[in-house]
C-alpha cells in the first residue's frame, strides 16, 4: 500500500509475486515470443468472458485496427462513433481511410447516444464503433439493434471497461460481435502494453492471428506470408503478466470499486457535489451510479469540475499539495489533425465538449490508502475554493 504522507500518483499498477514467478518461468524457458504463455493468456481471457476466441495483440489500438480490417471497413465508407474517447477509437478508422462520423454523447454516462447515432447514419455508413467510456458500458442492446436493422458492422471499444456489464447484464465483449480490450499500465488488467480482440468466429480468429504476425501462415511451418499483416505481437513476458493478473481480476475489480465508493462518499458530502444525473449539472459532477443491470468497471475516477472552475489552475494547485491529477480527455473532433482533414469545429457536439472542458481524473488505483483519498478530496475542495468563480 502507498504510504499516506507522500505525493499521491495518478495511477499505479497492482503487481505481485505471481507476476514475477510467471515472468521468470518464461525467461527460463527461452521462449520469448508466440509461445505457450500467449496461448494460455488467450485461452484464460476467452474463458473469463465466455467467448469462443480471444486474440492477444500489442495494444488496444492494434486490436481496434485489426477489428476495422476484419469488418471490411474501407475507403469511401463511414463509421459512427463517439467524439469523447481516447483518440485511438477514431485513428483506427483513419488507418484504413474510413471516415469517422461523430455524434454527441449521453450527458449522464458520456457514452454514445443511440438516438444521436441513428440520426447520423447515412448511405455510406458501414458500421458503429461504440466506446465503453471510463469503464461505463455503452447502450449495447440498443446499438446492436440499430446495427442489425441497418446491416451494419459493430466493433466495440471496451479498452477501458474489462468486467463491465451492459443493460441486459451481459459482460462487455461477450455478445459475439468484435470487441477490443487494452492492457496499458493504468487499466483494470495490465501487461504494461497490450490488447485483446474477442470474437465468436474461429476462422476469423485464425486470420487475426496471422495479421498480427505480418500475415504469416498460421501454422508457422515456413516464413510464408499469404496476406498483408502487421507486427502486432504480444510477447511471452507480457502474456505472463496478463495470466497472473487474470487470476485475480475479480479481486482487483472489487478493490477499484471500493476506492471509487470512498471517493463518492467524500465528494458527495461537498455542498456542490453530486453524481451525474442527480444534482446541479453546473456543479461538481461525480461519475454516474450504475443503472439497472448496468455495472461500471472502474478504470479511472474522473469528476466534472464546476462550470467556471479553472481546471489548469486546479491541477497546478493539487500538484502543490502533492496530488497528481490530469485533464481527461480532449474531444477528438477538435484535435488538429481532425479539424484539418474533416473541418470539424467547436460547438458541434456540446455535451462531449463540455465534458472535455471540465473532466478531471483523480489519483485512482487499488492500493491507494483511505487516508490518501481523504487528502485528495480535501485538496480538491481547497483548490476549488481558490479557482472557481
Amino acid at each position: 500500500m502507498t504510504p499516506p504522507n507522500v505525493g499521491i500518483p495518478l495511477a499505479r499498477p497492482q503487481l505481485s509475486e505471481r507476476e514475477q514467478e510467471l515472468v521468470l518461468e518464461v525467461m527460463r524457458s527461452g521462449r520469448l515470443s508466440l509461445g505457450p504463455m500467449l496461448e494460455r493468456f488467450e485461452r484464460g481471457f476467452a474463458e473469463r468472458l465466455g467467448v469462443a476466441e480471444a486474440v492477444a495483440v500489442s495494444s488496444g489500438t492494434a486490436a481496434l485496427h485489426l477489428g476495422v480490417r476484419a469488418l471490411g471497413w474501407s475507403r469511401g465508407q463511414e463509421v459512427v462513433t463517439s467524439p469523447f474517447s481516447f483518440v485511438a477509437s477514431a485513428n483506427c478508422l483513419l488507418y484504413e481511410d474510413v471516415t469517422p462520423v461523430f455524434c454527441d454523447v449521453d450527458p449522464v454516462t458520456l457514452n454514445i447516444d443511440p438516438g444521436a447515432a441513428w440520426e447520423v447514419i447515412g448511405e455510406r455508413t458501414a458500421g458503429l464503433l461504440p466506446v465503453d467510456i471510463l469503464g461505463y458500458p455503452a447502450a449495447l442492446p440498443s446499438l446492436a439493434k440499430i446495427a442489425a436493422e441497418g446491416d451494419l458492422g459493430l466493433l466495440e471499444d471496451a479498452c477501458e471497461a474489462l468486467g463491465a456489464r451492459d443493460a441486459e447484464g451481459v459482460e462487455v465483449g461477450s455478445r459475439g460481435h468484435l470487441a477490443s480490450f487494452a492492457f496499458y499500465a493504468n487499466k483494470q488488467l495490465t501487461t504494461g502494453e497490450g490488447g485483446m480482440l474477442t470474437t465468436a468466429d474461429a476462422d476469423l480468429a485464425t486470420r487475426l492471428r496471422s495479421e498480427r504476425n505480418q500475415g504469416r501462415a498460421p501454422d508457422m511451418s515456413w516464413v510464408e506470408h499469404d496476406r498483408l499483416g502487421f507486427n502486432y505481437r504480444l510477447t511471452e513476458i507480457q502474456a505472463a503478466i496478463g495470466v497472473a493478473q487474470l487470476e485475480r481480476l475479480d479481486e482487483m475489480l472489487a478493490a477499484r470499486a471500493r476506492v471509487a465508493g470512498l471517493y463518492g462518499e467524500r465528494l458527495a458530502a461537498l455542498d456542490y457535489g453530486a453524481p451525474a444525473g442527480e444534482g446541479d449539472p453546473a456543479g461538481l459532477v461525480l461519475p454516474c451510479p450504475d443503472r439497472g443491470e448496468e455495472r461500471r468497471s472502474w478504470f479511472v475516477y474522473a469528476v466534472r469540475l464546476p462550470a467556471g472552475a479553472d481546471r489548469d489552475a486546479v491541477v497546478a494547485d493539487l500538484a502543490q499539495r502533492g496530488v497528481e491529477a490530469k485533464a481527461y480527455m480532449p474531444s477528438i473532433h477538435l484535435m488538429s489533425h481532425m479539424r484539418e482533414r474533416f473541418g470539424f469545429r467547436q460547438g458541434q457536439f456540446p455535451i462531449a465538449e463540455d465534458a472535455s472542458a471540465r473532466l478531471l481524473a483523480l489519483p485512482f488505483f487499488p492500493a491507494i490508502a483511505e487516508q490518501q483519498i481523504d487528502r485528495v478530496c480535501e485538496a480538491l475542495a481547497e483548490a476549488l475554493r481558490g479557482n472557481w468563480t
